[in-house]
């Protein structure tokens, strides 16, 4: 039989009728998701939140800005504000130009993975599937169908469902479904950390794929995600180790499942193209991460400790001087749709953003080096600018407020047209991104300045947590994706985008 008769075949095998196999817990392997990057490169671990070296570096600072802003507060404030300024403008510049980078891209993609799109002659590789749950029984329909749709020979999928000891309901809603012959059911033993990446590590250890992808209970990929992505790969060289797929959400269930919505937009449809096609640090998104698996477990695979393994893994790539690039293919995400569910959430983000920060700085030298001088600045201006931003834009607002309503207020005309201008920028990128461009989308935009401060709420809550629950993973709830029509008015179908564009 020929190669295209094999694949075939393979497509059409058919389905188990929950019939996934369930192999005993394996003490040795869970011991070793949790511990072995802490054990073996405990320097790019989050184990620890802080060194002695940072914990001593921020009390100094913290007690030389205090005893300056009550000495000397006049000149303090100046100075604060001028630095400010400065910070946030060369940000907003930096910013600006990754957008349009990452706009000209999304219009004009390199065609190299196009070739071929048929399938015809290729002997796909074995592609490892890892999906995490927990208390996700109300899901498991959804991701059995989600699954079982990947355009994608039956017998070169090597799933693996990752639930945690106890969780009896997800495990038999998950035996209810059906699924491609061979999906394995693993059960991750008890222990600490209890969070995503040790069970995506834990599924690490079996794996038997030439790649891995990761996705999310709730996620919906679309059927050709996986076949765009091994094209990519063979088109983007050795050092290619990740394509991250845009990441999709249904605006439509209210103000604060619209905004994510419209900030995922931006983010997948304009920034993370343009930060590949300019061969920048990626902090990854949580899932639809595609990898190479002989650099990810090179790497040390996820760090069981950070609750943000996505982010933190991109930057680990980066420091080994490997790339990532952006596939066009999405996935469909539920948003959150309650102010209180998107606090949980993002207060996880920003925990996680911190934690990764603080590993990269432990040693700044040495990243410095590792990633090179361009790198390392990008990522100051991307994460360290994004945990900034969540600190400042709630007081920044207060301060606004007070200023215009205070009589006898002064504010110089050059940091108000800054803040302007600032505004207005955040606002035409959410108009411009990837999507619908319709009334609704036109008020979310608008209302941009109001979705802005939430981010410090949620930080305050993250440094409370990383203070007192630094491992703790807040579970987010989800409801049901959207279908897969709406993903394609979001990003087109076979584009391949990396930072050799």
């Amino acid at each position: 039989m020929g190669a295209d008769g094999e694949a075939a075949r393979q497509l059409f095998l058919p389905l188990s009728g929950g019939g996934v196999r369930e192999p005993p817990p394996d003490l040795a392997s869970a011991h070793a998701a949790a511990n072995a990057l802490a054990l073996d490169q405990p320097e790019v671990s989050a184990i620890r939140t802080l060194t002695k070296s940072q914990a001593y570096v921020i009390a100094v600072v913290a007690v030389l800005l205090s005893a300056s802003a009550l000495l000397v507060p006049k000149v303090f404030f100046a100075l604060a504000g001028v630095v400010s300024f400065l910070t946030f403008a060369v940000a907003l510049g930096f910013r600006c130009t990754v957008y349009l980078r990452g706009a000209a891209v999304y219009q004009d993609p390199p065609r190299h993975a196009e070739e071929g799109a048929s399938g015809e002659g290729i002997i796909w590789p074995i592609y490892t599937v890892l999906i995490a749950l927990k208390h996700e029984a109300e899901s498991a329909a959804q991701l059995s169908a989600a699954i079982c749709s990947l355009d994608y020979p039956r017998g070169r999928l090597d799933i693996k469902l990752l639930i945690e000891t106890g969780d009896e309901a997800t495990r038999e809603a998950l035996h209810a479904q059906r699924w491609p012959a061979g999906t394995q059911l693993l059960i991750v033993p008890p222990g600490m950390p209890r969070t995503k990446p040790r069970a995506l590590n834990y599924g690490l250890r079996s794996a038997r794929g030439e790649f891995v992808v990761v996705y999310d209970a709730e996620d919906r990929p679309q059927a050709d995600q996986l076949k765009v992505a091994v094209r990519a790969f063979r088109a983007g060289g050795g050092d290619l180790a990740c394509v991250q797929a845009p990441l999709v959400g249904e605006g439509g269930r209210g103000w604060i499942a619209g905004q994510w919505a419209l900030e995922y937009a931006v983010q997948f449809g304009r920034f993370l193209p343009g930060l590949a096609s300019l061969g920048l640090p990626i902090a990854l998104g949580g899932t639809s991460n595609h990898f190479r698996r002989a650099h990810l477990e090179a790497a040390g695979g996820w760090d069981a400790w950070n609750v943000t393994e996505d982010a933190d893994l991109g930057l680990r790539l980066a420091r080994r001087r490997l790339r990532v690039g952006v596939i066009a293919p999405p996935t469909l995400e539920a948003p959150p749709e309650k102010l209180g569910v998107w606090l949980a959430q993002r207060s996880r983000w920003l925990k996680g953003f911190l934690q990764t920060w603080l590993v990269v700085m432990r040693r700044p030298g040495k990243a410095l080096r590792e990633m090179g001088l361009g790198n390392f600045l990008a990522l100051q201006l991307t994460l360290g600018v994004a945990i900034l931003s969540a600190m400042v834009h709630g007081p920044w607002v207060l301060w606004l407020a007070a200023m215009v309503l205070l009589p006898g207020s002064v504010v110089a005309p050059v940091f108000l047209w800054f803040v302007g201008f600032s505004y207005a920028a955040g606002i035409l990128m959410a108009l411009a991104a990837p999507g619908k461009q319709d009334m609704r989308r036109l008020l979310l935009a608008l209302t941009l300045p109001a979705y802005w401060p939430l981010q410090s709420v949620a930080m305050a809550r993250a440094l409370y947590s990383l203070a007192r629950r630094p491992y703790f993973w807040a579970k987010t709830p989800h409801g049901e994706a959207p279908g897969l029509v709406h993903a394609k008015v979001i990003a087109p179908v076979r584009r391949v985008y990396s930072s050799e564009a």
